[in-house]
């Protein structure tokens, strides 16, 4: 896109050769998804208050959530825009990779979208049903699985790799793809889960997005995989400028969407970039190890499922209300520690992960 016209110009000017360093240009997403999502949210949520695009408070949820209805949702918009722009600027689509995770994002973005509209506009406090939005996940994550399955190019499309283990590399053959399909569909529904209080699931995205990024590049420099005992995926590097574009974009919103948010990015941000984070585990071969970067998450996910579980066979609870930070606000934790402290547990998490490239 843009790069390659700037790289182009390197025959005539040679500092031009910077644009094909995927380092370069993944800092270049970085400050433009970061200015763009600075810059325009602003003028965003004036337009969403003005069309009374607002959040809309569950009765039976914590008492402190009433002073946050009226405040503006659809914010993922924002992060979807921005990661768009910068991926179109500095991005190479020219690479099957990208193009991938493009469709992975914008198509679980869609469908967080549609829920959205349902909730808001059409004052449907359920939203998308879950048998719809579930199927459309599924179709979604099912077709990404089928288009890196049929790559003829990547040998490892079947592959699961253990961490820890430089050898435990295991073919699951075509029920890979069953998998695979869980672990996006399964990021995108804990991404959205954890989307309940004032700037937790953005921030812990951020902080997931800085692993994966790491991973990403490792495994696209040849000498780098080879001395970590990873393996190698030509051409897989250049999500690493799509792991800068959705930094940038993440932080850009978590200024808007910190405590007390001034907008919430609703189930079209939350979807999109769980989906996203699900499918560069997958293009990765990093898949258990999302659970470990996504800790949080997965504790989240646990928290609602063991909740009502439980409660169908007894008849009670375990937590005072699920997901798992609800449990925290209703025993008296203030929203900002309960933030703070999840996002702590998440920074552990992501350096665990990361040790995980040198302990092979």
């Amino acid at each position: 896109m843009l790069y390659e016209l700037l790289y182009d110009l390197h025959i005539y000017f040679s500092p031009f050769n910077v644009f094909r360093y995927i380092t370069f240009r993944t800092a270049l997403a970085v400050f433009t998804a970061l200015f763009i999502t600075l810059a325009i949210t602003p003028y965003v949520i004036q337009w969403l208050k003005r069309i009374s695009m607002t959040q809309q408070i569950r009765d039976d949820g914590p008492q402190n959530h009433f002073s946050k209805a009226g405040t503006p949702t659809m914010g993922g918009v924002v992060i979807l825009l921005a990661i768009t722009v910068s991926m179109i600027m500095w991005g190479n689509f020219s690479n099957n990779y990208v193009c991938v995770i493009m469709f992975a994002l914008l198509c679980f973005g869609l469908i967080g979208f549609v829920d959205d509209y349902l909730k808001v506009i059409k004052r449907n406090s359920k939203g998308l049903r879950a048998k719809y939005k579930f199927t459309a996940q599924t179709i979604v994550a099912l077709s990404i699985c089928m288009l890196l399955y049929y790559d003829s190019s990547d040998p490892y499309s079947t592959v699961l790799s253990v961490p820890f283990f430089k050898k435990w590399l295991f073919d699951l053959g075509i029920f890979y793809i069953f998998f695979a399909v869980f672990v996006i569909v399964g990021a995108s529904n804990a991404v959205n889960l954890t989307d309940g209080i004032d700037g937790l699931a953005i921030g812990l995205v951020a902080i997931a997005t800085i692993a994966y990024a790491g991973f990403i590049y490792v495994s696209g420099h040849a000498v780098f995989a080879r001395y970590l005992q990873v393996i190698y995926l030509p051409g897989i590097g250049e999500l690493t400028v799509f792991c800068g574009a959705m930094l940038g974009a993440s932080l850009g919103f978590l200024w808007y969407n910190a405590h007390p948010a001034e907008l919430f990015m609703g189930d079209v941000g939350a979807l999109g970039l769980g989906g996203a984070l699900g499918t560069l585990a997958v293009m990765t071969k990093h898949e258990i190890v999302l659970a470990v970067v996504g800790g949080i998450f997965v504790l989240e996910t646990i928290s609602v499922v063991m909740q009502v579980a439980y409660f169908k066979w007894t008849g009670r609870r375990i937590f005072k209300m699920a997901p798992l930070h609800h449990h925290f606000e209703l025993k008296g934790w203030k929203e900002p520690k309960i933030i703070v402290r999840f996002w702590i547990i998440g920074i552990v998490l992501a350096l665990i992960s990361l040790s995980t490239l040198k302990l092979r």
